[in-house]
């Protein structure tokens, strides 16, 4: 007995020691409330809704059980997505930083994110806390296994050992774009387990004035709400749980929405209709002092928080609550904890390619008015998303355009390019189809927004006006993933016969090690987050993988007790792509390049310094913008002949942008060839780039037919989604 107690006590003293030398510094008010209870978190998400409840006024809405929520805890009224459509969504949140600055911008692409960057729930697992997602993960990145003790379909704060507070993750994806369509029998019958009084009348939806009013539009409208009302009861079934389980009085909820509602000019749009979302916080009154130590009845039953609050904020605002250190790289702040922030002037957002669609919109809100600015101003906003193509208000817009019966507002969708800069006054223009910005009037405001969107562009280091194809490369030259490094034992007190404590490390900087000592090593759950050394008994195993963002994991490591430790590796790893562009000052440079848009046809002599720029994204936006502003000019000779020397660029996005200029000026002879080759290159959004400029030509394309069949075939599915798009604008089965 007195031999068990002194190996206790052996490990005991041991792991504490270097406990202090493994864990990163916290304040002393973390290390109280350590010592004390602290709340458990549950977060209830639910995708693609703009607050469309009754607790937010909606009259048409059938939400008990969210409207009981918001009478129980805080309803906020100006909650704002950074992105209308949900991975560069969820990307911020998991990591509190915008995406333009990590670069996860593009819907569906695969991030890198600078070595600080980490997933929150780490710092909430470090400081003890069972962190469970169920189960949507859609970060534009692998979700590393340090980021949650559990993330599955099962996963659930009641798998948690006894004693640990949670944080958990529920996200229900009944409200999705796709099911507002779905017509088919199991959405029927689901719909139809609905009482008649929860049921949505067609005939009594209130249309939004850019939506024209036909039945299939009316019936998406009222199976949105329907669908929301499932939602509700799902809600009402984990607030249940919840308090059967006794943990109502300990836990801090959230209900929130990931964007706005999935329909057309909503979701993927940076109008309010695809940013605004319902949040309500509800904190029991045991943690009301800690959300708001001045003001704990601000968090009381039934108030109203009219603050601007953004994404990005949510990240911090957890650690806030929690009392861990907010990370100095996080860019939202927190609103609730003891680390809360002023609140906002302005919240922030952009949107770049979604699914298969260029696009380059950034936008600035205050409570009354949105500015936003459109860097691709020479693309429709009706460009061809096949998914979103799908919806029957989708197909009623289209066919009415072509059939040119739409009217007023409803025309704004099918502008053939769009304004350079937009300006919305949100009290008296609610639905944002009145653009203010060539009103006098409001002169003063679209300077003040303008200049906070530069500001933002540049305090955020945005990365978004770099070319896809060229950032790829930057981000994975020649597409390959960098393996993290194997974790090592670097120290080890004590001996295999009385048990020890082992000291890990890894020479990828920005890595974050899991281990066990126990299960298969195969399974992805049961994992730990490294952040203290690990106590091991005699005869025990460890297994520890590391992982970075944006990275393969590394190969397992395999460790007992006996074994002898290794050397503190040296940091490896190859330079981020973020230290190439600010060595190039091209973020800079690329911002004073299109500040050209605002001088149009006037500014075409200014384009053509830039064409012989050493950096291929300055030629690549000069031609653009030379293709741009040439279509206002008929003497675009000389243009044509400095423009003609690039199809010879060895950048080859360059010789895309400068096919596509000559082709639409007539010289398709020089320019198809061009295109039709760079088809064949084998990086996936060159092909990508090249197939979008062939779908724009229309007829012009034509010639290069058997090419644009081939890509129908391609292994990426947007250029496939492209291709088939093309072949059905010319006519071809």
């Amino acid at each position: 007995m007195n031999g068990n107690w002194n190996r206790r006590r052996f490990l005991k003293v041991a792991c504490g020691s270097l406990t202090a030398m493994t864990l990163p510094k916290r304040s002393l008010l973390a290390q109280e409330v350590r010592r004390q209870d602290r709340p458990n978190f549950l977060w209830i998400s639910t995708e693609d809704i703009s607050p469309d409840l009754g607790c937010y006024g909606d009259a048409y809405a059938v939400t008990p059980n969210l409207d009981r929520l918001a009478s129980e805890g805080v309803r906020y009224n100006h909650v704002f997505s950074h992105s209308g459509v949900c991975a560069p969504t969820r990307s911020g949140i998991i990591t509190g930083m915008y995406p333009t600055t990590i670069g996860t911008h593009h819907m569906r692409c695969a991030g890198v994110p600078p070595q600080q960057v980490k997933c929150f729930p780490e710092y909430l697992r470090a400081a003890g806390y069972y962190c469970t997602n169920n189960v949507k993960t859609d970060y534009q990145f692998e979700a590393p296994l340090t980021a949650w003790d559990e993330c599955s379909s099962s996963a659930h704060w009641r798998n948690r050992p006894n004693g640990k507070p949670f944080f958990a993750v529920i996200n229900f994806t009944t409200t999705h774009e796709s099911q507002i369509r779905n017509r088919s029998d199991a959405m029927l019958k689901r719909l139809a387990g609905l009482g008649p009084a929860e049921r949505h009348d067609p005939a009594q939806a209130v249309l939004p004035p850019y939506y024209p009013d036909t039945p299939r539009v009316r019936q998406d409208w009222a199976q949105y709400y329907d669908l929301i009302t499932l939602m509700d009861r799902q809600v009402r079934q984990v607030l249940d749980d919840l308090e059967q389980d006794g943990l109502a009085d300990d836990t801090i909820v959230w209900f929130w929405g990931d964007h706005g509602r999935g329909l057309p000019r909503a979701k993927r749009w940076i109008y309010d209709s695809g940013l605004r979302v319902p949040l309500i916080v509800r904190v029991p009154p045991k943690w009301r002092k800690l959300a708001m130590s001045d003001r704990p009845e601000a968090v009381a039953p039934g108030t109203v928080n009219d603050d601007l609050i953004a994404f990005v904020d949510f990240a911090p605002t957890m650690l806030s609550l929690a009392t861990v250190e907010i990370p100095s790289h996080m860019q939202g702040h927190a609103f609730l904890g003891p680390r809360k922030a002023r609140p906002r002037e302005y919240v922030f957002a952009a949107r770049d390619r979604m699914d298969e669609a260029y696009d380059l919109i950034r936008a600035v809100r205050d409570k009354r008015f949105r500015y936003m600015r459109n860097y691709m101003w020479y693309v429709s906003r009706a460009q061809d998303i096949r998914y979103m193509n799908e919806m029957p208000t989708m197909q009623e817009m289209r066919r009415l355009h072509a059939e040119g019966e739409l009217d007023g507002p409803q025309k704004q969708y099918f502008e053939p390019a769009k304004p350079i800069e937009e300006l919305y006054d949100l009290v008296a223009d609610p639905h944002e189809v009145r653009n203010l910005a060539g009103d006098p009037a409001y002169a003063e405001v679209l300077e003040r927004l303008r200049r906070a969107h530069e500001q933002w562009y540049k305090d955020t280091q945005d990365v978004g006006l770099i070319p896809e194809p060229i950032f790829d490369e930057w981000k994975r030259p020649n597409g390959q993933y960098e393996k993290t490094a194997p974790p090592v034992v670097v120290k080890r007190t004590g001996d295999a016969t009385e048990g020890a404590c082992v000291t890990l490390a890894c020479a990828t900087a920005g890595s974050s090690i899991a281990y066990r000592v126990s299960g298969d090593p195969k399974d992805r759950t049961g994992w730990l987050l490294y952040s203290r050394a690990v106590p091991l008994k005699p005869g025990d195993v460890l297994y520890a993988k590391a992982c970075r963002i944006g990275f393969r994991d590394s190969d397992l490591t395999t460790f007992e007790p006996g074994v002898p430790v290794a050397e503190r590796p040296t940091p490896t790893g190859a330079e981020h792509w973020r230290d190439s562009i600010d060595a190039a000052n091209l973020r800079q440079r690329l911002w004073k390049l299109k500040e050209l848009d605002y001088e149009g046809a006037n500014a075409v002599y200014s384009y053509l310094p830039y064409l012989d720029d050493a950096r291929p994204s300055i030629r690549y936006w000069a031609i653009v913008g030379l293709h741009a502003a040439g279509k206002f000019r008929a003497d675009v000779a000389f243009a044509r002949m400095a423009v003609k020397a690039r199809l010879a660029d060895e950048s080859m996005v360059v010789r895309v942008a400068a096919a596509h200029a000559m082709c639409d000026w007539g010289a398709e002879d020089s320019g198809l060839p061009v295109l039709a080759d760079a088809l064949k290159h084998p990086t996936d959004k060159v092909r990508m780039f090249t197939i979008v400029a062939l779908d724009k030509l229309g007829a012009k394309a034509r010639p290069a037919l058997a090419q644009i069949k081939a890509a129908a075939n391609d292994s990426d599915d947007y250029v496939k989604r492209v291709a088939l798009t093309a072949l059905e604008r010319l006519d071809v089965p």
